[in-house]
């Protein structure tokens, strides 16, 4: 007997992670439900700051340019000391190349990326269910049983939670939560209005002990994003005229205008197991970061970039192995940007510049899968990369497409052939029927030599480090899935064992 679900997944949060995953999996076809506990979508600015990866998941998403509208670049920080002001460059502006064409961080609200991802799942046809809490859930060999507050019961093969911090789907799952909360150390953030303060710099005015007051000008608006850390055992107040009369007491500057207001506890914490069973976490239900660096958010968004693509191959009948990789590839990630933003918070207390510096790290551009379960370290490489490298951006020329992000963009597998023989073997290239698709191109040096794309600067093959004939897969995330520089047929089935069902 088959067995019946209701939808695919049920995705629980609608914030940046979930909602990246939702539009993620609607665009491989799958039937999804997307809910939220919340009546209706954030509001305020929290996590603020889109790296250069995660506008390349954005880019991929088509949403891009809506989120470049919606937002815009980061100010130098002016530091107050006393009478003087000192300018001070949090992080270095990049120039953008051919393999790197969004080098710098974007400055965007978090409710604006909210409504640029909410605005596509509304051009998918998936409407968001706020005010729908899941209540509990179980799940057997077959799928997942979710019950709703509602009392609505929902059958889907897959449950993931991108539910926050204090996530009911981690939580229900038993998935251990370790690390730790500093209940004497907060932030109290606040969106307002700031009468006759500059909006060209990111004010800060540095206190005692490591407190400090900040205030980010928010792009297209009067509005700043005001950040306190409060003393411990403090109990701050958070109606308008209180907020307004500690900042004028602090900075002798008027707030007003106060329209979102949070205290915020620096969490150091990160899930035993990105998965139980068919239930799995993402974003802040898998791991929470101090607010250095710009992190999390960006963190969670590409937890569900790599897990969507993987649900949706599974599904279609790939390995269910497959599922296992979403915890090792993504976990050593998130080890690493804690360690890292809790690094850069500590240095708050000593009243370290450095600590405010931002570099290549955050961009999260260099992260790589390499030596992970399906970027084995003893494969074939090219001189610059290797299997579980972010794929680089090339000029080049084809059908629709003048770089290789437009080739890259969609939810299917790439393969790109360099040299005569690759070329060759390139249509006979078995690939199930089920799944993503793969698009196959030879590159050619020159107009005219047949169909694909055609290197037009010369900058193609030195950015891959060609040296040979040589077939390079990517994943559907970006990501060099394998290089092959011989033995085609073979050796090209070996490696898509683990990406799709075997026909």
């Amino acid at each position: 007997m088959t067995e019946h679900h209701d939808i695919d997944v049920l995705v629980v949060g609608a914030g940046p992670v979930g909602s990246t995953l939702a539009a993620d999996l609607l665009r491989r076809g799958l039937r999804v439900r997307l809910v939220d506990k919340a009546p209706h979508a954030f509001e305020g600015s929290r996590a603020k700051g889109v790296q250069p990866r995660t506008q390349e998941v954005l880019e991929d998403l088509g949403v891009l340019d809506e989120a470049r509208a919606e937002g815009g670049t980061y100010p130098l920080m002016g530091i107050h000391l006393g009478p003087i002001t000192v300018p001070w460059r949090m992080q270095r502006q990049h120039k953008p190349t051919a393999a790197v064409p969004h080098p710098n961080i974007l400055l965007l609200p978090q409710s604006r990326t909210d409504a640029v991802l909410h605005r596509l799942l509304d051009r998918l046809g998936l409407r968001i269910e706020f005010g729908v809490a899941l209540d509990h859930f179980e799940q057997d060999d077959d799928g997942v049983t979710a019950t709703l507050a509602s009392g609505e019961r929902v059958r889907s093969q897959y449950l993931v939670g991108a539910d926050g911090g204090a996530s009911t789907v981690r939580k229900t799952a038993g998935l251990r939560f370790a690390g730790e909360t500093d209940q004497s150390d907060r932030m109290l953030i606040v969106d307002a209005a700031i009468d006759e303060l500059s909006r060209d710099r990111w004010h800060v005015w540095p206190r005692p002990g490591g407190r400090f007051v900040g205030a980010c000008p928010l792009p297209h608006s009067d509005q700043f994003q005001l950040m306190i850390r409060l003393q411990p055992e403090e109990t701050p107040q958070v109606d308008e005229a209180a907020l307004a009369a500690r900042f004028h007491s602090l900075t002798g500057l008027r707030l007003h205008d106060v329209t979102w207001t949070s205290v915020f506890r620096p969490n150091i914490r990160i899930v035993e197991h990105y998965r139980a069973g068919r239930v799995f976490v993402a974003g802040d239900a898998a791991h929470v970061h101090t607010p250095a660096g710009a992190q999390g958010l960006n963190t969670g968004v590409q937890d569900a970039y790599n897990l969507g693509w993987k649900l949706g191959q599974v599904i279609a009948g790939a390995p269910d192995s497959l599922l296992d990789s979403y915890e090792t590839e993504r976990q050593p990630v998130a080890a690493r940007v804690l360690g890292r933003s809790t690094e850069l918070y500590a240095g708050l207390d000593q009243h370290r510049l450095a600590s405010l510096r931002r570099g290549d790290e955050e961009r999260q551009l260099r992260l790589s899968y390499y030596g992970g379960p399906l970027a084995a370290d003893d494969g074939p490489a090219t001189k610059t990369l290797r299997a579980g490298d972010r794929a680089p951006d090339a000029p080049c020329t084809g059908p629709g497409a003048r770089r290789l992000f437009d080739v890259y963009q969609g939810p299917q597998f790439t393969l790109l052939a360099f040299g005569s023989s690759a070329v060759e073997a390139l249509p006979h290239l078995t690939w199930p029927t089920g799944g993503a698709e793969l698009r196959r191109y030879a590159i050619h040096t020159a107009a005219g030599e047949g169909d694909g794309l055609t290197d037009t600067t010369g900058q193609l093959p030195k950015i891959y480090g060609i040296t040979g004939d040589t077939l390079i897969l990517i994943r559907p995330d970006g990501y060099i899935g394998s290089i092959l520089t011989t033995d085609w047929t073979t050796a090209f089935a070996t490696a898509t064992n683990a990406f799709a069902r075997a026909d």
